[in-house]
């Protein structure tokens, strides 16, 4: 794995996407003055006798109690306990790394009190593959995404289970394979670790990221598709998008028509072909494609922020020796966030979803019915379609704004949240939709430019043909769909339409906060 260096306050939206595709963070070293700095002061705070928030008090509802001195090491550990209360599946292994880093980049910055062994044992956890297993449900991306946060801590205290080379073992074992040792906790900083939106961030940011690569494979295969159907590129022309002056609509008509550049499937009908207009599923994907484009990168903007903020509560401001009690865990951004990137993954499979149901439909193509040279004998491309159209519809269910929901919890104390962890959480599923949506799009589109042989497309997206067909054969007759739409699938996933296509496609902008 590679290695980078996170600075807390700094990161970069490469960093975190390095992290999540399985780069190994390590903590800057500048920020070890501003961690000792903050531990200091919250030892301050105690000496001084009055109750503060989260360090000698009970927590939530119960901030009113009052602990004393020699209770405070088992009232941090109490609140791990208690609230390592999720449910569910774990959270996948890529994004619970992604999850420990923004927590690390968080209490790096010294407004948390955590002192620096504890610091270095969540950086060590990273370092040698210790990655605690976290129950996915539970969070309702108010008081910090408490439940999740609980489970990652309550490995640090030995307590629970973690993923590690060897598999899934007990939390003291996993720490003593990797050469370390659980950690008790001082004064607030089981309250630090559990308090913040990383939780819900990580999920997020691993939506966006996933996001990315849907868009820019749709992107090949609408321009696939666009030569299947002999479909024109007039409106990808630049005069029309520069009128409009979105960046994005733009960026993806320049895409759209350097994919297609040197065509000789669209050199072939610019004469002589009695269409007036495309259907909008052709005709309109700069419009939609890049909304989506501008979208995504706002939401990027935003997840940026969050991600080198600190939503921590109380927060330690060293040099007044003061804890100030805000809402900083309230994760309002990163559900906003979340349903950005839920209307537009839901978007982007939709519109592939009408560019293989018009391929399919003679019609509208021109092709043989259903994308097989014997329509009736053989069924072609009739269930991928449908399959697709299950995918969207699923996506258009999910793709409801979570932020507009709220239930009070904690005895009303927390009486408006945010519903930012299973807005974010919701993501990754979106995305497996939309992957399949696009990998059926990328079979029919190769097999309708198949029909146009011996005119071959775009060199870009000849390539692209070139490496489907590495996986899976022109369907000449029926086979088994399932193994051939797999192949494809995993190919738009990894990134690989774009990278065979060898051009510039559009990428979010590297946001910093």
């Amino acid at each position: 794995m590679t290695s980078i260096v996170l600075r807390p306050g700094d990161a970069s939206l490469a960093d975190w996407r390095a992290i999540y595709r399985g780069a190994t963070p390590s903590l800057d070293p500048a920020c070890a003055r501003a961690v000792a700095a903050g531990a200091e002061a919250v030892a301050r705070i105690l000496a001084r006798g009055e109750p503060v928030y989260g360090i000698n008090t009970g927590f939530g509802k119960l901030a009113s109690v009052r602990i004393d001195d020699a209770d405070l090491e088992t009232l941090q550990r109490n609140i791990v306990l208690s609230h390592a209360a999720g449910v569910g599946e774990p959270m996948p292994r890529p994004v619970a790394r992604l999850m420990m880093a923004l927590k690390l980049a968080s209490l790096a910055q010294g407004a948390s009190g955590v002192r620096p062994a504890t610091l270095r044992l969540l950086e060590d956890m990273l370092a040698r593959d210790v990655v605690p297993v976290v129950p996915a449900q539970g969070s309702v991306g108010a008081s910090g995404d408490l439940a999740p946060l609980a489970h990652m801590t309550a490995v640090m205290i030995g307590v629970g289970e973690a993923i590690t080379p060897a598999g899934r073992v007990p939390a003291r074992d996993a720490l003593a394979a990797a050469g370390l040792a659980p950690v008790a906790l001082g004064p607030k900083e089981g309250l630090a670790l559990l308090n913040g939106t990383q939780f819900s961030t990580a999920n997020a940011l691993a939506g966006l990221f996933e996001a990315e690569t849907l868009l820019r494979a749709a992107l090949v295969t609408g321009a696939l598709s666009t030569d299947a159907a002999r479909g024109s590129d007039a409106p990808f022309d630049p005069r029309i998008h520069l009128l409009r002056r979105h960046p994005g609509q733009i960026e993806t008509a320049q895409a759209l028509r350097a994919l297609l550049a040197g065509s000789a499937i669209r050199a072939s009908h610019l004469v002589g072909d009695e269409r007036v207009q495309d259907p909008y599923c052709l005709r309109c994907q700069p419009q939609v494609m890049g909304a989506a484009l501008d979208v995504l990168r706002q939401a990027a903007a935003l997840l940026a922020t969050e991600a080198n903020g600190v939503s921590d509560n109380p927060l330690i401001f060293a040099e007044d020796g003061e804890a100030l009690s805000g809402g900083n865990f309230h994760a309002e951004p990163v559900a906003f966030a979340a349903d950005m990137i839920a209307m537009t993954v839901c978007e982007i499979g939709s519109l592939a979803e009408r560019r293989i149901a018009m391929l399919v439909d003679p019609a509208l193509s021109g092709l043989p019915a259903f994308l097989t040279p014997k329509p009736g004998l053989n069924s072609g491309f009739m269930i991928p379609q449908v399959t697709a159209a299950a995918l969207v519809s699923e996506n258009k269910q999910r793709a409801y704004p979570a932020s507009v929901d709220s239930i009070p919890t904690s005895a009303n104390q927390e009486d408006h949240v945010s519903m930012a962890a299973h807005g974010a959480r919701r993501l990754a599923p979106m995305a497996e939709n939309a992957f399949a949506v696009i990998g059926i799009e990328l079979l029919a589109a190769a097999q309708g430019c198949d029909f146009h042989a011996p005119l071959t497309s775009s060199a870009a997206l000849e390539a692209v043909r070139g490496l489907v067909r590495g996986e899976v054969a022109h369907l000449s007759d029926d086979r088994h769909m399932h193994p051939d739409m797999q192949a494809a699938i995993a190919l738009v996933r990894s990134g690989a339409l774009a990278e065979a296509a060898g051009i510039a496609l559009p990428a979010l902008a590297e946001a910093r906060p």
